[in-house]
This record gives C-alpha cells, structure tokens and sequence, in this order.
C-alpha cells in the first residue's frame, strides 16, 4: 500500500500539480486500501476538517497579515535604516546589516518569504552598489531568512506545536537562542568575506543620524517587544499576540506613519486571505494523509526498517535531523512538518526527548531545507522576486548551509543552545 501512495504522489508532483493535490490523492488512495470501499472517505474529510480545527492555527493567518501589512508599509525600512545606522562602517557592514535586519523582521513577521522580500528588495542594490558579489547578496539575504523561522513569532513552530501537542509559548522562546547564534555566525563569516575580497566600508554615520535612526524605528521595535515580552511574561498566548501585533499593524501604518489608507487593507487582506488559504488546505490534507499512515502503520514499519528503535536520544535527534533536512529540500517546509512529525512522535516520547527541543530542531532543519537546492521554497521567492538565474541563486549558499548544520549539530550535543531561555522563561 504505502509503494502505491508514494507511487502515485510522486507522479502528481513531477507532473506540475500543487502539493496539496497529491497529499489529497495519496490519502484517498489510502482509505481506499484501508476500507476496500470509497464510501469510508468521510473518514478523509473529518481528519482534513480535525486538522484546521485547533485553535492555535488562528495565529496563523493573523501574523501572515500583519507581515502583509508591514511589508506594504514604512516597518521593514525603518528597521532597516536603524540597523544600517550602526554598522554600516565596519568591514562588512552592509552584510552584516542584511543578516540583522532579517532577524529583526523575523520577530515581527515569522515568515521566510517576506522576509527575503521585504530586506532583500531595499538592501540588494545597496549591497551591489558596495561591491558585493551577487550570488554572495543572494545567499545571504535566502539564508538569513532562516533566522524568521527561529525568531518568534515563527509559523513553523506553531504547525509543529498544534501537531505535536507542545507548548507554543516555550517553543517561541526556545528558538531564541539558535536564531541568535545564526546571526552572530553570518555577521562574522560576513565580515570575513569582505575583508578577503576588499569591499569597501561606507563612511559612519554621525550620532545625530544615529538617533534619527533609532527614533524612527521606535514604533517597529514595539512588535518584538509586544510579541516576545508578552507571552515571556505570559501576559498573553501566541494567538493573542498575533491579534495584537495586526491592530499594532494597522495603527502604525494607517494613523502614526500615514503610508496606508484604511482603503487598502482591502487589497492586504485579500492577499493574505489566498496564503491562508494554500497554508490551511496543505494543513488539512496533511492531517489526514498523516492519519492514513498511522492506521496502516506505516511509520512503524519504516522506523523498524532502519532501526531507530534502538538507538539513544543523540542517534534519534539525528536521525530526525537528516529526515527534516531532506524533505525540505524537496517539499513545503509545512508539508514536511505535517507528515513527518507523527511518524517520529512515539521514538520521541519513547527516547524521553524535551518536544520543545525536538521542536526547535525540526523548525530550523525546516528553515535549512527551504533555503536549499534543488528545489527550496526561498530560492524560488528569490528567483522570482529578484528576477535572477536559479544557478546564480544557489552559487554562494554552500558556506551558508554549512553554518547551519553546525548550529543544528550543536544543539543535538548542547540542547540548552535552545533550552536555556525556555528554562529561564517556564521553569519547572
């Protein structure tokens, strides 16, 4: 049975068709095995339906608009022009301010395509004008994007979190300090590819800039601190946060910054609503592909296959790491999330892993594999939004990748990379 689903699968996609139609044919097929009836498809449409149903998910489609609303306003720039501000003089200033400001923006988007959108739009052509090579501008901005995976609030911590049952508030926190030591990785490798290729430093900017910087980018930096420092006090739940972080949107846009009119949140809603959508059908037809694989007990068998069983928690976690790594190479990154994580939730539990790490190392092996080829999601956002060859795209993404992994290795060895502000912010 499971050769015929994936059989079928993998014809769909190589034939064009979106992710979600052959999620939605394999678990059709797969009741149709189960049952031996088509009349048992029901079955199909209550888990797609039970998949949606949870509460958390409605986080989703508020911080997707939020993001929308930012990115069409004054937000991301003013975030930008801060960062620039300070470190624009230093080797590799401009690189460096790149990998900054797509953190920062991560804390208010949590999303990895618009965050390559709306850093990488107005920084490019500053970077090209400085004398950075292209592919080394484009590798960076798809890579730094994996920083908004891991910076709450991440849309991959709160698919994991509804699938696996964990704590999204400890999950937010957790990615944290993996996101940070990204940051701090890229700033440094930045400032090293500008010293070997002898890219120029822009000339300071004065105090007096400085502070007009930071004054203008006051109202922004109020997104990381409502969102981060609300639910690190737990003065609200990540659904809560996300309702406040569009108001907080909308006020600044409309009222304070005047970049928008009431008018043209018409057209913002309308976009998200289409994302929201794609995300919600994926999340449903993975929930009940998923659950097509758990009757038949698929994962048991592949799991028995390869011996996971008896490994220890380190065998596990890398085990885990590689299955996530390569599936997103290939696959929506929620796609991956939805179906893998019920095949390794009993190893999980069995092994005795914190869900909260194994979460934070899912979502950043996740944001890995959307950023590299052959076919992740960020190249192609890239491609499509710098209009540049997929080759030119990929070029300089290996030292990147490299990077990652490290930090993936590192949590595995060192868990409180991610644990320590969890255990600082929910102790037990």
């Amino acid at each position: 049975m499971a050769l015929t689903i994936f059989s079928v699968m993998v014809v769909l996609l190589l034939l064009g068709f979106p992710m979600m139609v052959p999620l939605i044919a394999g678990a059709f097929i797969g009741v149709i095995e189960l049952f031996g009836s088509i009349d048992k498809t029901e079955f199909m449409i209550q888990q797609m339906l039970g998949g949606i149903r949870p509460s958390s998910l409605i986080a989703v489609p508020m911080f997707i608009l939020a993001a929308d609303i930012m990115t069409r306003g004054q937000s991301a720039d003013r975030l930008i022009d801060m960062v620039m501000a300070f470190i624009r003089h230093v080797r590799g200033g401009l690189a460096v301010s790149a990998a900054s400001a797509c953190a920062l923006f991560g804390a208010v988007s949590g999303s990895t395509q618009a965050t390559v959108v709306a850093v990488g739009t107005p920084l490019r052509p500053r970077m090209l004008k400085g004398r950075y090579k292209d592919s080394f501008i484009l590798a960076l901005i798809v890579n730094s994007s994996d920083i908004a995976f891991l910076i709450p609030p991440s849309i991959g911590m709160i698919i994991y979190g509804v699938v696996a049952k964990a704590s999204i508030p400890e999950l937010f926190i957790a990615g944290i300090g993996p996101g940070l030591l990204i940051l701090v990785m890229f700033s440094i490798y930045s400032m090293i590819y500008a010293k070997i290729n002898n890219v120029p430093t822009e000339p300071p900017a004065s105090w007096r800039e400085r502070a007009t910087a930071v004054k203008r980018a006051l109202w922004p930096l109020g997104f990381p601190v409502l969102i981060i420092g609300g639910i690190f006090f737990g003065i609200y739940s990540p659904t809560e946060a996300a309702a406040i972080s569009v108001i907080y949107a909308v006020f600044l846009e409309t009222v304070i910054f005047r970049s928008m009119h009431i008018k043209d949140l018409y057209s913002v809603a309308l976009s998200t609503g289409m994302v929201t959508a794609v995300v919600f059908i994926l999340v449903g037809a993975g929930a009940a592909f998923a659950w097509v694989l758990s009757y038949a007990q698929i994962p048991q068998q592949i799991l028995g296959a390869i011996g996971v069983d008896e490994m220890g928690q380190i065998g596990v976690l890398f085990t885990i790491s590689i299955a996530f790594f390569i599936g997103c190479m290939f696959v929506d990154p929620i796609v991956v999330i939805l179906i893998f994580v019920p095949i390794f939730a009993p190893v999980v539990e069995k092994t005795g892993l914190d869900p909260i790490l194994v979460g934070t190392l899912i979502t950043l092996q996740a944001a890995i594999g959307s950023a590299t080829p052959p076919f992740g999601c960020d190249i192609f956002t890239a491609v499509a939004v710098f209009k540049r060859p997929y080759l030119e795209v990929v070029r300089g993404t290996p030292p990147f990748v490299i990077m990652l992994l490290s930090v993936s290795v590192l949590m595995i060895f060192f868990p409180q990379v991610a644990l320590f502000l969890r255990d600082v912010a929910f102790p037990k």
